[in-house]
């Protein structure tokens, strides 16, 4: 990421020039932008550079924009934003106000474009209550809760039919004043009716469907800012122009997120981020941390954010210049301290260059370092943490710590599509982890020891309540992953109708505590060849033969289907080396090997069972 500003005269002299410095600038000014001037001169200026460069073919997306409003020229920034991200795509626009239309007819052009994303814009003019404002409230919330429904049958009708997963938008809300106080009082007043049909929309949308928070969109511009009357009746556009491009930056975020994720770790400093002052130096007396003064206040508050990231999945890690005993003391001793040792997964606290450091906890916590997020007050240690660790994303924090939460939210690296029950534990399971490892090196007989670990495994059939976990993991997994091939939940949705594939996840529990759904396993039917199209597995789970007992239901279920033969297929990356011959381990014979592609079979007939030391309390597609 380009660490200085250019100008628009520099950033005009790169494009021109077919510098390659350009697209880094390109794209931290477009990330950056607020205004449609800005916004439309950047993308003007892209096309322009693109007639100097010479790009590879790239897979495109298929992007249709439908609804309320004439979409021109939205989708010239969204265009624009979704290629600085490395996403180009091929758009279909629909006509204005013509979506309910386009999506009910099946022969309509929509489907002809056979999109693989759909963005729906609803027209918030539209969404009103008919009756009276003195109507009964339950009377209104049912007319809100109808309205909800409408636009969310809409998009499943749309999913059925195409296939394609779908983004929502809500509804911004009206910044007039006619009702004054009133509109409060009543669900029938057009700002009340519409902000109970947002939340119906946003309780009630399946996991296929995507919300695009509009209505937070306007609210942080500004509603009257977001609202341009002229605008709606010269051209019937969505709002002001501003406002277009906080839609277009909202949109091409999500649409890159569906297959990047957030990130998992969040690496933090320790003095002048976790509280003000240096410990070695100012003793736990004389640090700042707590409500006796404005900045003590702040790092307290920075505190609660990261507990909070914390309780919701992101694992947190601390790697800080400092001496082990002292840092240590604060998080044990400190009254006014948020945060403790228990909620880290990972505490390094010593005298070595912090990149080292962060591969160390990469290591322990087996995570690849384009998960990690590190935030330091320091711009040298950020500078040299980007040399030479350029995999890890840094957040100068600064030297004001009322300006840390606002920072770290800026790179919205840890917005989830959804918070799973796995989320909720993940600190608490690796450190379930770090006392196996600790047992495992304690042991020098391996087989006692997972013995000893008193393993349960439980295998079944992909369900619906297992969704947003199994998407994750598909968007994450990259080491133990033979093919990442990534899926939207709509995809893996469809996958649940298919009569010629057989998926399943493998759940795993010990005596030390449950891991959780920890394995994904994709298999299409083929003639009588069982092919994995998908296999990945948490790498926390790593040599516990939780890979031979997947292996064991693979050929259970091949041969129940009356498959002849298993393929195994590996498609090298540059993160999943570690499975490049696990097949040839498990017994499996090559039958293609190429740069791109490696494929592997072995006969139903000939495999045997592999033993281990779990307990599979149950199998997918048996009846509970």
């Amino acid at each position: 990421m380009p660490n200085r500003h250019v100008n628009d005269a520099e950033l005009k002299s790169l494009a021109l020039s077919g510098d390659t410095a350009f697209w880094g600038h390109l794209a931290a000014r477009s990330r950056q932008a607020t205004s449609f001037a800005e916004m439309f001169y950047l993308s003007t200026l892209r096309k322009k550079a693109k007639l100097h460069t010479t790009e590879s073919v790239q897979p495109r997306l298929r992007l249709a924009l439908i609804g309320g409003y004439n979409l021109y020229p939205l989708h010239e920034l969204v265009e624009h934003l979704l290629a600085i991200r490395g996403v180009e795509c091929e758009r279909f626009l629909g006509e204005y106000d013509n979506y309910v239309s386009e999506i009910l007819d099946g022969s309509s052009p929509l489907y002809a474009f056979r999109p693989d994303l759909a963005f729906i814009l609803p027209n918030a003019r539209h969404c009103r209550f008919s009756g009276s404002l003195f109507h009964a409230v339950e009377h209104q919330r049912e007319a809100a809760v109808g309205a909800a429904e409408h636009l969310l049958n809409l998009a499943q009708t749309f999913i059925e039919r195409s296939g394609a997963a779908v983004i929502l938008a809500n509804l911004a809300l009206p910044g007039d004043l006619d009702l004054g106080s009133f509109r409060s009082r009543t669900l029938g007043a057009d700002w009340s009716f519409r902000k109970a049909v947002n939340l119906e929309l946003g309780l009630r949308a399946p996991a296929e469907v995507q919300i695009c928070d509009v209505e937070f969109l306007s609210a942080r511009r500004g509603i009257t800012a977001a609202e341009d009357a002229r605008a709606w009746y010269e051209s019937k556009q969505p709002g002001s122009p501003d406002f277009l491009v906080d839609v277009a930056q909202e949109l091409s975020h999500l649409v890159a997120s569906r297959k990047q994720g957030p990130k998992k770790v969040l690496v933090l400093d320790l003095d002048h981020t976790l509280w003000g002052g240096v410990i070695a130096e100012d003793g736990i007396e004389g640090i700042e941390l707590g409500d006796s003064s404005p900045r003590g206040e702040a790092f307290k508050a920075f505190q609660k954010y990261l507990l909070a990231l914390s309780e919701r999945g992101v694992l947190l890690a601390v790697c800080s210049k400092n001496d082990h005993a002292r840092a240590v003391e604060v998080f044990e001793k400190h009254p006014e301290m948020v945060l403790r040792l228990e909620h880290f997964a990972a505490f390094k606290a010593n005298w070595d260059p912090k990149s080292d450091n962060l591969q160390r906890i990469a290591d322990e916590l087996r995570v690849g370092l384009d998960s990690f997020v590190f935030a330091d007050d320091n711009p040298a240690e950020i500078e040299i943490v980007r040399q030479f660790q350029p995999l890890v994303e840094g957040v100068l924090l600064g030297p004001d710590p009322a300006e840390f939460i606002g920072r770290l939210q800026a790179g919205r690296h840890f917005e989830p599509r959804n918070v799973t029950e796995e989320d909720l534990e993940r600190t608490a399971q690796y450190r379930q982890e770090r006392r196996r490892t600790e047992l495992a090196a304690s042991v020098t007989d391996m087989p006692a020891y997972l013995a000893s670990l008193e393993m349960r495994g439980t295998i079944k059939e992909f369900d619906s309540l297992d969704l947003p976990r199994i998407a994750q993991l598909i968007a994450r997994s990259n080491q133990f992953n033979l093919t990442t091939v990534r899926r939207s939940e709509t995809e893996i949705h469809g996958l649940l109708r298919r009569p010629d594939y057989r998926c399943f996840t493998m759940r795993l529990e010990d005596r030390f505590g449950d891991s959780g759904l920890i394995s994904v396993v994709i298999a299409k039917i083929e003639g009588g060849v069982f092919v994995l199209d998908t296999w990945l597995m948490s790498c926390r789970v790593l040599k516990r033969q939780v890979e031979d007992e997947i292996m064991n239901e693979i050929f259970r279920l091949a041969e129940v289907a009356g498959c002849a033969t298993v393929r195994g297929i590996y498609l090298p990356t540059a993160k999943n080396g570690i499975v490049a011959k696990i097949y040839e381990e498990l017994g499996f014979v090559h039958t293609e090997d190429s740069a791109a592609r490696k494929e592997f079979e072995l006969k139903v007939e000939k495999y045997q069972k592999r033993s281990t030391k779990i307990r599979v309390i149950r199998r997918a597609y048996e009846a509970s």
